[in-house]
């Protein structure tokens, strides 16, 4: 009988990799909490950001070694926001996720160190594949150890390791340069009051 019971669950943990799970239930912030000023709104089954700066971020749970989609949309080509990961601990402000954690852009109109897709003024993309403000993207940011690897819209945009040289810090806004965990928490930014962005998707993929 005991056997049996760890054949099942090794047969159920099994099942679950390589599936999608959805971190956002389109209905409310189950799972999710506010740091910071702004907030985000469920609008239609999206989540919209107003306001800034805030992150919300997912509590349930410290992810790693996984692949981490988003699916969002611009209300302009200046909409600026992001996706945080490896945050160590519960941030309690926004600025802790920017200088203890990695913030994947979003922002088309940035350059190519500050725009989708890169690990924001620490790893540029290689190209700049976001559509058009009102249109859907895809992002998935694949987490393997200290490797990041950033795909937009299906094309590889951006492959970071944690110990690689980074350009030097220039402005207080950056974040701190160093070494960030394996596994950490998650969060979506809302950056300021003019910048509108929805988000219809962030759902998960461990390995």
């Amino acid at each position: 009988m005991v056997r049996r019971c760890l054949f099942l669950l090794a047969l159920a943990v099994l099942c679950q990799a390589g599936e999608w799970r959805q971190l956002f239930n389109g209905q409310d912030l189950s799972g999710w909490q506010m740091a910071g000023p702004g907030r985000f709104v469920i609008e239609n089954g999206l989540l919209k950001t107003e306001g800034g700066m805030g992150l919300l971020y997912y509590t349930r749970e410290k992810i790693g070694n996984a692949t981490l989609r988003v699916v969002f949309k611009t209300v302009s080509e200046y909409a600026n926001s992001g996706v945080f990961i490896r945050i160590p601990e519960p941030p309690k402000d926004p600025w802790y996720a920017v200088h203890n954690g990695y913030e994947v852009q979003i922002d088309a109109a940035g350059d190519v160190w500050h725009c989708t897709g890169a690990i924001y003024s620490l790893s540029k993309v290689t190209r700049q594949t976001q559509r058009p403000a009102g249109e859907w993207n895809t992002m998935d940011i694949v987490l393997r150890g200290q490797e990041t690897t950033v795909y937009l819209n299906g094309e590889r945009v951006n492959d970071f390791f944690g110990n690689q040289p980074v350009p030097e810090r220039r402005q207080w806004y950056e974040p701190m340069r160093g070494p960030r965990p394996d596994v950490g928490y998650i969060g979506l930014q809302n950056h300021d009051a003019r910048s509108v962005v929805y988000f219809r998707e962030v759902s998960l993929k461990k390995d």
